[in-house]
C-alpha cells in the first residue's frame, strides 16, 4: 500500500514539474462544452464549431497545455456541481481562468446560440473570447 502510495505521488510530483515547466506562472484556461443527455442537431453544432475554432486557432497554446478543450455531459454522475457552480440552464461554452490551481475567474459564452447560424462569426466570437482570457493568463 504504501508502495502504490508513494509511486503515485511521485507521478502527480513529475506531472505537476512537467507543468510548471511548460507554463511557468501556473495558469491555464479551460474551455468547457457543456450538454445534457438529450442533444439537438443545433447543440452537436455547437461542439463541433467550438473544438474546431480551438483546435484551428490555439494550436500552440493547446499543446504546451496552456489552453485545454473538454467536452462535459452534465448529467453524468459526478458532474452534476457544474450546473450550480457556473449557473448553466442550457447548453453552453463556458471558459475559465485557472492560476495556481484555483480558479479566479470564468465566463460563459453565451452568444453562441445566437451565431449557431453562422459560423464565421461563431468562430469569431469563441477565437476572440478564448484568446482575451489566454492573455490574462500570462
Amino acid at each position: 500500500m504504501f508502495k502504490k502510495a508513494l509511486l503515485v505521488l511521485c507521478v502527480l510530483s513529475f506531472a505537476a514539474a512537467s507543468f510548471a515547466q511548460d507554463n511557468p506562472s501556473g495558469s491555464k484556461v479551460y474551455v468547457y462544452y457543456f450538454h445534457g443527455a438529450m442533444r439537438c442537431p443545433a447543440c452537436y453544432k455547437l461542439e463541433q464549431y467550438s473544438k474546431e475554432t480551438i483546435e484551428t486557432n490555439f494550436k500552440d497554446a493547446l499543446a504546451s497545455g496552456k489552453l485545454e478543450f473538454k467536452v462535459i455531459n452534465i448529467e453524468d454522475k459526478g458532474n452534476e456541481h457544474y450546473g450550480s457552480d457556473y449557473q448553466l440552464y442550457t447548453k453552453a461554452l463556458i471558459l475559465s481562468l485557472v492560476k495556481d490551481g484555483k480558479e479566479i475567474k470564468w465566463k460563459n459564452l453565451d452568444k453562441i446560440w445566437e451565431y449557431v447560424g453562422n459560423k464565421q462569426r461563431f468562430i469569431d466570437y469563441v477565437k476572440s473570447g478564448v484568446g482575451d482570457l489566454l492573455k490574462e493568463a500570462q
